[in-house]
C-alpha cells in the first residue's frame, strides 16, 4: 500500500496518495508503534504530499512531529534528523516563495 501511495505521489495524484498514506500511517502505528522508523517515513511522505497540495499547516505539523521523534529517539543517527529538518526548510521556503509571489501580484 505504501508503494502504491508513493506511485500516486510521484504521478501527482495527491488526493489518492494522501488517502493511502493516512491508512498506512494508522496501520503502522498499530503494528509497529508511532515512533518506529517505518511509521515516521510514511508520515514524512504524507507531509511532502501536503506540501505539494499547498497545505502548509498540516505539513508543518507532521514534519515537526518527525523532527521531535528523531531528536528524542534517534539522536545518535544524524541523517534522519537532517532529512526531517530539510523537509521543514523546504516547507518554509515554499511558503515564503508563495507569499512573495502573492505580494508581487
Amino acid at each position: 500500500m505504501a508503494n502504491l501511495a508513493s506511485t500516486y505521489r510521484n504521478q501527482g495524484r495527491w488526493k489518492e496518495a494522501e488517502e493511502l498514506q493516512v491508512q498506512v500511517i494508522e496501520m503502522r502505528k498499530r503494528a509497529l508503534g508511532a515512533e518506529h522508523p517505518d511509521t515516521i517515513t510514511i508520515m514524512a511522505n504524507l507531509a511532502s504530499t501536503y506540501i505539494n497540495q499547498g497545505r502548509w499547516k498540516e505539513a508543518e505539523k507532521l514534519s515537526m512531529q518527525n523532527v521531535c521523534i528523531y531528536e528524542l529517539r534517534f539522536w545518535h543517527q544524524l541523517t534522519p534528523t537532517v532529512v526531517s529538518s530539510a523537509e521543514l526548510t523546504r516547507l518554509k521556503n515554499d511558503k515564503l516563495g508563495i507569499s512573495a509571489l502573492e505580494v508581487m501580484e
